[in-house]
């Protein structure tokens, strides 16, 4: 969808959905249920095969997908605060928990995402910190330079408010669940 332009236009789904994608060890989906079809506005047939990467929006910071796959490969899940773009150029937030799929013998075998509608605040709060991991990986020209610098920004932001990643997603939970 490299020749997708965003519109502006947010899309959103109910608080009662779940957006289920999976996908093998390379992140080309398997599975995408209907509520990921509906709101990424591209049948199944177009998806399966695919690149997760396919919804990828321009103002998501690498640094986070990064993170996520560090996590991945170490067999860790992660939570985040996800923008994606559908393919008719509108976006959608989400509240992304995405984990290692294993077999019978352990061994990881592919990738399952289920993602819910985010709160506004929450949203809200993370918006300046990814437009700001944003602008330090526009200092980069390759792609793997500009995730780790915007990695590290993102690393060096929670320590300074004195939490590790997963605590400061927890705490726009939390700040939403008060």
């Amino acid at each position: 969808m490299a020749d997708v332009r965003p519109t502006g236009t947010e899309r959103t789904f109910g608080a009662n959905e779940i957006i289920v994608t999976k996908t093998d060890l390379q992140g080309r989906i398997t599975y995408a249920n209907e509520v990921f079809c509906r709101m990424s506005a591209m049948p199944e047939s177009d998806v399966l095969g695919q690149p997760h990467s396919v919804i990828r929006h321009s103002e998501m910071p690498r640094g986070v997908f990064r993170l996520m796959w560090d996590r991945l490969q170490a067999r860790e899940e992660i939570f985040a605060y996800v923008v994606n773009l559908a393919a008719d150029g509108a976006h959608y937030w989400v509240f992304a928990h995405v984990t290692p799929t294993t077999d019978s013998t352990g061994r990881v075998v592919g990738y399952h995402s289920n993602r819910r509608s985010p709160d506004r605040t929450a949203v809200g709060a993370i918006q300046p910190v990814y437009r700001s991991m944003l602008a330090e990986e526009k200092g980069h020209s390759r792609a793997i330079d500009a995730a780790t610098a915007g990695y590290r920004l993102l690393e060096s932001t929670v320590s300074g408010i004195g939490m590790t990643y997963d605590e400061y997603v927890w705490s726009l939970t939390a700040e939403v669940a008060a």
